[in-house]
C-alpha cells in the first residue's frame, strides 16, 4: 500500500444501484440533509469522528440508477419513509441528484457491464475530486450459483442480466477500480467476482445489511452463549409492507435473504438449534402485510434452558423503521470502503461482518463482541496505513 500524494481530505461519491428504492432514496435525503444541516444526520453514523483523511460525512454526495420512471422526490413520497416536513426543506438538492435509467434489459450482461462503465465515467467527470465508492441496493433475486465458473467471460456467456442484475453493477465497478458494498442478499461474492476485485486492488464487503431483527438476534445470541445457556428455539417473523416485503413473497427470491437470516444462529452458536428435536427448531417468517409500509414489525420467541435443564423464556418486539435503519449504515459502509481502498485493501472484507447477515470472506467473525473487536481492530489498521509517511 502506498499513500497518496495528496494529503487533503477526500470526499465521497456514493453510485447506488436502486437509487430510487426506499433504502435508496432515504440514503439521498440523508445526504441532502447533511449539505443543508449536518447535525441531524451525524449522530446516526458511528464512523462519524473516524478516518480524518477523508472528507466530513457532510462532503458526500450522490448518484445512481433505478428501474422507476418517476423522479426521486416522487419516490420518496410514495415510499412514506419521510415526513412532508422533512421531505419538503431537501427538495430543491433532491432535484438535483443524478439519476441515470438501469440498462435495459435487452442488453447483454457484456453489454450492460459496458453501459454501466460508461455512466461511471460521466458520474466520475462530475465530481473529478471525490472517491466513488459502488452500493447495491438491488431487491433479492432468485439464487445463482455460479461458484464453478473460472472467467468473466464465462459470466458473460452464461448469465442473463434479468435474472442476476446485480452482477453488471458489481463487475462495472470492479473494472472502473471502485470498491463494493453488497447490501443486498444476492450472492455476489462469487470466486471469479472476488478474484477479479483483488486483481483490480479493489475491496468487496457483503452480504446482506443487517438492519434490525438479524442484528438483536448477533446480539442476544451472543449473549446467550457468553452465559452458556442452550437456546432450544428461536421463532422469528417479520411483517413489513414496502416493495421489498412484497419481493420477497416470491419462496424462490425469498431463500437467499431466509438462510441469511437462519443460517448465524447455529455458526454463532456452535451448535444447530433443534438438535435435541432432530430438525431445526429454528424458524424465520417474512410476510408482506401492506399496512405496515416501510414501518415493518419483528416478534421473537427465544426458548432456551439453563440449570438443571429447566425452560426460560425470552419474548422481543420490534417496531423500527425499515429504511430509516438502513441508511446511516450504507453511508458509514462507504466511508469504510473508501477508507480501505486508500488504505490498499483488496478482495472480501471479513471484518465488516458487523454489519452484514451473511459477512464474505474467510473467517468473519460471528458474535457481537468479535465483530466489534475486529471492527475495531480494522480502523486502526486502516489508520496506520492511511496516516503512515
Amino acid at each position: 500500500m502506498t499513500n497518496s500524494n495528496d494529503s487533503r481530505p477526500k470526499s465521497l461519491l456514493l453510485m447506488i444501484a436502486g437509487a430510487k428504492g426506499a433504502v435508496g432514496s432515504t440514503v439521498a435525503a440523508a445526504v441532502a440533509a447533511m449539505q443543508k444541516n449536518p447535525d441531524v444526520i451525524l449522530p446516526s453514523l458511528i464512523t462519524r469522528n473516524s478516518f480524518v483523511y477523508l472528507g466530513p460525512p457532510e462532503s458526500i454526495t450522490m448518484a445512481g440508477w433505478d428501474a422507476q420512471s418517476a423522479n426521486l422526490v416522487d419516490c420518496i413520497e410514495n415510499h412514506g419513509v419521510l415526513t412532508d416536513n422533512l421531505l419538503k426543506p431537501l427538495q430543491k438538492n433532491l432535484e438535483e441528484t443524478p439519476i441515470f435509467a438501469s440498462p435495459a434489459q435487452d442488453l447483454d450482461l457484456k453489454g450492460q457491464v459496458a453501459h454501466l462503465t460508461k455512466d461511471i465515467q460521466d458520474f466520475k467527470k462530475q465530481h473529478p475530486h471525490a472517491l466513488p465508492v459502488m452500493i447495491n441496493l438491488l431487491p433479492a433475486c432468485t439464487c445463482c450459483n455460479l461458484d464453478t465458473v473460472k472467467h468473466v467471460d464465462d459470466l458473460y456467456a452464461g448469465v442473463n442480466p434479468v435474472n442476476f442484475p446485480d452482477l453488471a453493477y458489481v463487475l462495472a465497478a470492479i473494472f472502473s477500480e471502485i470498491p463494493v458494498v453488497n447490501f443486498s442478499p444476492n450472492r455476489l461474492e462469487i470466486p471469479v467476482v472476488v478474484q477479479t476485485a483483488v486483481e483490480h486492488r479493489i475491496p468487496i464487503s457483503g452480504r446482506d445489511g443487517k438492519t434490525g431483527q438479524t442484528y438483536f438476534k448477533v446480539v442476544l445470541a451472543s449473549a446467550l452463549k457468553a452465559r452458556s445457556l442452550y437456546v432450544d428455539g428461536w421463532y422469528s417473523l417479520n411483517i413489513l409492507g414496502n416493495a421489498d416485503g412484497k419481493n420477497l413473497m416470491d419462496p424462490d427470491r425469498a431463500a437467499g435473504k431466509v438462510a441469511n437470516k437462519t443460517e448465524l444462529l447455529d455458526e454463532i452458536l456452535g451448535y444447530s438449534v433443534g438438535e435435541r428435536y432432530q430438525e431445526p427448531t429454528h424458524k424465520v417468517r417474512i410476510d408482506y402485510y401492506p399496512p405496515r409500509g416501510d414501518a415493518k414489525e419483528a416478534w421473537d420467541v427465544v426458548d432456551f434452558k439453563g440449570l438443571f435443564d429447566l425452560p426460560m423464556s425470552l419474548r422481543l418486539n420490534m417496531q423500527g423503521r425499515d429504511s430509516i435503519l438502513a441508511a446511516p449504515m450504507v453511508l458509514d459502509l462507504a466511508r469504510w470502503m473508501a477508507a480501505l481502498k486508500m488504505a490498499g485493501c483488496s478482495g472480501s472484507v471479513p471484518e465488516l461482518g458487523f454489519y452484514f447477515k451473511k459477512p464474505i470472506g474467510e473467517n468473519p467473525p460471528l458474535s457481537f463482541q468479535d465483530q466489534v473487536h475486529r471492527l475495531q481492530m480494522l480502523e486502526k489498521e486502516c489508520d496506520y496505513k492511511c496516516l503512515k509517511l
